[in-house]
């Protein structure tokens, strides 16, 4: 049988639509194409159909899973950024994606939101590389309901997270990873269903629902990778934590449950109270005291904190090297103060302060965080969960500042 007979086949069988099962137990068989997918449940395997060509064989993907049902596989709905700005958000339908060689097919069960998301949405974040219409939304957690050719580290019925940078696995960065991303420039999570290449892929963690996986990606790494990976934080030093966003509260529980001890900066007394509560020791309103950087050297003796993350940015970073120790370290994480800063270079040099930017992290990293968590028992705090339909009302919360993180579960 050659390929285009394999094709006709496979296209009558989607004609006849209900086929008496010919042998074993019913699976699901697709045909993949440049130009054609077909997909249905019946009970003959790949086998039965005879296939000779060694290219159409390693097209066909044998995998079953009741959450992938039969009028999924041609339309999902997705939410689409048309053009920048929130009300070009727009729930349509669009394509079931297909996996190619490699590659997951991932039924979305929820998605969380990062200030990146909305930078996105409005324009701000790398605009020229934002393709329209675009998936929005690089972090998800979900189940695996087909795969390419090749797939050995994950089956169907797997629970799997994205990451946001799908080439990079270990190591130091390579020079293209943004152009890599999901969420943009490649398609998010913000749909039915997302395609994760299984190098890309990290295991979900059986103790988190999807809901509470979705927090990871991004803001449960950018903390880790900061404190661990970039900081080696121990249990004898001290680490500043500024805000009281995803980031800093996933920072505070990990640095936490590690001895370390922990100092946070917030402008409302109530996000003080609540992360003392997750593991800080101590806290300062910034609205307060504008001078916090000399409110954190009282705090410590006049020293300053070993590990700073900054999530500021902007001219915000001078006090950051004024409340960071001589020889110590910060993570500059994020840009809500500004995407650009002077900086006073003498106090830089004499304090010898040594700044990295903190672009979240690799797999590898993701799946030694995992185990930790595990181990001690953190999960993510959770601000508010939203419907698929409210995917607008989300972004509108993350813009007014929440306590946690927003997600949106996909999957009911």
């Amino acid at each position: 049988m050659d390929r285009f007979d394999a094709l006709q086949l496979c296209t009558r069988i989607v004609e006849l639509g209900n086929l008496t099962e010919a042998a074993g137990e019913p699976v699901s068989i697709y045909c993949f194409s440049s130009r054609q997918q077909f997909g249905l449940k019946f009970g003959i395997y790949c086998d039965a159909l005879d296939v000779e060509n060694d290219d159409l064989r390693r097209d066909l993907s044998i995998s079953e899973h009741p959450l992938f049902s039969h009028s999924d596989r041609h339309n999902m709905k997705a939410w689409l950024l048309k053009d920048f700005g929130l009300e070009n958000l727009q729930l349509d339908d669009v394509p079931t994606p297909v996996p190619s060689a490699g590659e997951l097919l991932v039924k979305v069960g929820a998605v969380s939101l990062n200030y990146r998301d909305k930078a996105i949405v409005d324009g701000l974040y790398e605009p020229a590389m934002i393709p329209k219409p675009l998936i929005p939304v690089s972090d998800a957690a979900g189940t695996v309901v087909a795969t390419g050719t090749g797939v050995s580290r994950f089956k169907v019925g797997d629970r799997v997270n994205s990451t946001l940078y799908s080439r990079w696995i270990d190591g130091a960065p390579g020079p293209n990873e943004p152009d890599y991303c999901f969420g943009a420039p490649l398609p998010g999570g913000l749909a039915e269903y997302m395609i994760i290449h299984e190098e890309s892929a990290v295991r979900a963690p059986d103790s988190m629902s999807d809901v509470e996986a979705s927090t990871l990606p991004i803001a449960a790494l950018t903390a880790w990778f900061s404190l661990m990976e970039f900081g080696k934080l121990q249990p004898d030093q001290t680490v500043l934590l500024q805000g009281t966003g995803g980031v800093s509260i996933f920072a505070a529980q990990i640095a936490a449950a590690l001895g370390a001890r922990v100092i946070a900066t917030s402008s409302r007394d109530e996000n003080l109270a609540k992360i003392k509560l997750l593991g800080a020791h101590e806290g300062i309103n910034y609205r307060q005291r504008p001078d916090w950087d000399k409110a954190v050297l009282e705090l410590t003796d006049g020293k300053g904190v070993d590990l700073l993350l900054d999530v500021a940015g902007g001219n915000g970073l001078n006090q950051s090297v004024a409340a960071t120790k001589a020889g110590g370290l910060i993570a500059q994480i994020g840009f809500l103060s500004g995407l650009q800063a002077t900086l006073d270079v003498i106090p830089l040099l004499f304090r010898q302060t040594t700044i990295r930017g903190i672009a979240v992290g690799h797999r590898a990293s993701f799946e030694r965080m995992n185990v930790f968590l595990n181990q001690h028992g953190i999960t993510p705090v959770i601000d508010q969960v939203y419907s698929f339909g409210e995917a607008c009302q989300a972004y509108a919360h993350l813009a007014r500042g929440p306590f946690g993180k927003v997600v949106i579960k996909v999957a009911e």
